[in-house]
């Protein structure tokens, strides 16, 4: 059974509508209100506060602290600066994605590593013979994601000890807030400005409190998960379990993905130090991948037709979709669509597909299935390029 976190007795008494999921042992809140509408606009209008505790969190430290990050991960780590985030994913030996994640480097020889999937005996068992400590603190650190337009101006307003409007993309700072030591980095999950803030459980609800204070002025909103996934579909973000299945999942060779088929190609820096997969990963650069990643811009007039033909006004999805479903090109299917979402800031229906390479060049006519009126029927679909969302503030 789920158990609360650190933040549950200040989400549970604001979640009116009752709607909890199961993440990695802990209740998440799916929407505070009946309806996700209103939390959806905080990210994208204002400010969405959203509890992301139940991430997978690490500590790795010692002398050969960067030694270990460096031989699993497919970024170059000794390059990074103390207090940069690299967001980042970890292969297994054919080169396969075992999960995806952030990787801060808070000090010379101390990193703090984000996991959507248990990964602490992977990390152990690459430290053979390196002087290294790993410890499991995901449940030690509380976590929240501070994302819309005005986080920033609600982080400036409270934050002690840091200059928020000097912090860069993909950076972190040790701050306090309301007196509470706290980290915070400019990451997330939305595609959208904003802060992930990493607090010790113990001090969690005074953080809280204080931003919730704080952010009064700027419409800050507690925000659940059914908002969060239209954002990072918007975002062209994917999701472990979702848009791809970690190399330790996988029951089939068509279940595991290398990261130039999931868009995670351009994290991969293969001249860097030897790390898990190097060569494998070699191999597919220069072969180039057989599928890839890719947005699809759904055809509204094509489904407004289907409907009308089934004598009905046309539907718009309540919550996105997790559900995969197949693309074709002419006859035959090319690929499968795994995440889709009406989006609300860009008026239109957007997909998430992975498809064979021959059929993503941008423009490209596609056709998804689509269920109207308990019938399969066929929409035509056109390629994208990701991501849908990508505003200047996000980096500014």
């Amino acid at each position: 059974m789920p158990i609360g976190t650190c933040f549950h007795p200040r989400t549970s008494a604001l979640c009116e509508s009752m709607a909890w999921r199961d993440w990695a042992g802990y209740f998440a809140v799916s929407s505070y209100e009946v309806h996700h509408e209103r939390e959806y606009n905080a990210i994208r209008n204002a400010a969405a506060l959203i509890d992301v505790s139940p991430l997978f969190k690490y500590r790795v430290s010692g002398k050969d602290a960067t030694r270990l990050v460096d031989r699993i991960v497919t970024r170059d780590v000794p390059k990074m600066k103390v207090g940069q985030v690299s967001y980042t994913h970890w292969c297994d030996g054919q080169g396969k994605v075992v999960d995806d994640g952030t990787v801060s480097r808070l000090a010379e020889d101390v990193y703090r590593w984000t996991a959507a999937d248990p990964s602490l005996r992977w990390i152990h068992m690459n430290s053979h013979g390196l002087d290294v400590k790993v410890e499991d603190i995901s449940d030690r650190l509380g976590a929240v994601a501070l994302q819309g337009p005005t986080s920033r101006a609600i982080l400036e307003s409270c934050v002690e000890g840091a200059d928020i409007a000097k912090l860069k993309y993909f950076r972190v700072v040790s701050a306090r807030i309301a007196g509470v030591p706290v980290e915070i980095s400019r990451t997330g999950y939305t595609g959208d400005l904003g802060y992930e803030i990493w607090v010790e459980v113990e001090r969690a609800l005074e953080m809280w409190d204080a931003l919730m204070e704080a952010g009064r002025p700027y419409d800050i909103t507690p925000t659940g998960m059914l908002a969060l996934d239209v954002a990072r579909i918007e975002a062209g973000l994917i999701l472990l379990d979702v848009d791809y299945v970690g190399a330790r999942k996988a029951v089939i060779p068509s279940q595991k993905y290398s990261p130039f088929e999931i868009g995670l190609g351009k994290l991969v820096n293969l001249e860097k130090s030897p790390f898990i997969g190097q060569q494998a990963l070699r191999r597919e650069a220069l072969a180039g991948p057989v599928r890839q990643l890719v947005g699809l811009d759904v055809d509204w007039d094509e489904l407004e037709k289907l409907h009308d033909e089934a004598g009905l006004p046309p539907q718009l999805p309540v919550t996105a979709s997790r559900v995969s479903v197949p693309v074709f090109r002419g006859g035959s299917q090319v690929g499968k669509a795994t995440s889709s979402t009406w989006s609300p800031t860009l008026k239109k229906m957007i997909a998430l597909a992975t498809l064979e390479s021959k059929s993503t060049a941008p423009g490209t006519k596609l056709d998804i299935e689509f269920t109207v009126n308990h019938e399969r029927k066929r929409v035509g679909v056109t390629v994208a390029k990701l991501p849908f969302f990508d505003p200047p503030r996000k980096r500014a």
